[in-house]
């Protein structure tokens, strides 16, 4: 478990913040400003970049501080996976949701600076399905299936590479590279959310539309990330195990799958 205090929940709300600067701005400036021409994959290819590279930044500057959640579905994963409390996540889940509005609001008033720039034409990197919030005019089931399979896998990666079977050096690069994938999939399909936080924000500055379908890119989200914690448990189960009270207090999780030395 871990002790939350002020300093992790600033680095959680700044991180989130961040990331929807960058992440939701190269998505504005491809497909919203169009700075990418007609080319639709180029845009998705430096959209993606942009989220993996800077949650790959985040992980190995803010990891050490909050552990560079920034994302409440990544925070219910280490929940349900009995890796942090509920009241420890209630604090993650508002600075996260906090830092993803803040983030949106600081660029919207960048923008706004452009007079090529309108809410309503070239709107925040928002998500959405339908024919004209998708680039391939997916429906409500097929936005829902999307958002749940491809969190659940971005989270499992954040799960596994973060636990004891995992590498510490290198799970900032593999989950960098998680959301870089996941965000290839599915930028065509719903311009992938993944991420409540990161939905949210720029929802409730477009509105209309927007705001109207961003219940679906928190809860089927969520849903994902709980199934991913679930898949977790499964492949890397854990067992208390008493150490010494002068060495620490209470027990640790070890992991029944690590090799004996």
């Amino acid at each position: 478990m871990i002790e939350v205090t002020h300093r992790k929940l600033v680095a959680e709300a700044l991180g989130t913040a961040v990331l929807v600067i960058v992440g939701v701005g190269v998505a504005t400036l491809s497909f919203g400003f169009r700075l990418t021409g007609l080319s639709i994959s180029a845009g998705v290819v430096a959209t993606a970049l942009a989220f993996g590279l800077v949650l790959l930044a985040l992980a190995y500057t803010l990891g050490p501080i909050s552990g560079a959640n920034v994302n409440p579905a990544v925070t219910l994963g280490f929940v349900v996976s009995g890796r942090m409390t509920l009241a420890e996540a209630a604090g993650y889940w508002g600075a996260q949701f906090a830092g993803g509005i803040v983030g949106a609001l600081v660029l919207w008033g960048i923008f706004s600076g452009s007079p090529a720039y309108s809410r309503a034409t070239v709107g925040l990197g928002t998500n959405g399905w339908g024919s004209k919030a998708s680039i391939i005019g997916i429906g409500l089931g097929g936005a829902f299936a999307t958002e749940v399979l491809l969190t659940f896998i971005f989270v499992i990666v954040v799960l596994v590479a973060t636990s004891r079977v995992g590498s510490p050096g290198f799970a900032g690069l593999a989950i960098g590279i998680a959301l870089t994938v996941v965000h290839l999939i599915g930028i065509p399909l719903t311009g992938t959310s993944v991420n409540p936080a990161r939905s949210l924000g720029p929802a409730i500055i477009v509105g209309h539309k927007a705001l109207s379908q961003v219940w679906l890119f928190i809860v089927a989200p969520l849903v994902g990330g709980a199934l991913a914690a679930l898949c977790y448990r499964y492949f890397v189960p854990t067992e208390p195990v008493p150490i010494p009270s002068a060495i620490a207090e209470g027990d640790v999780e070890r992991t029944a799958a690590t090799p004996a030395r």
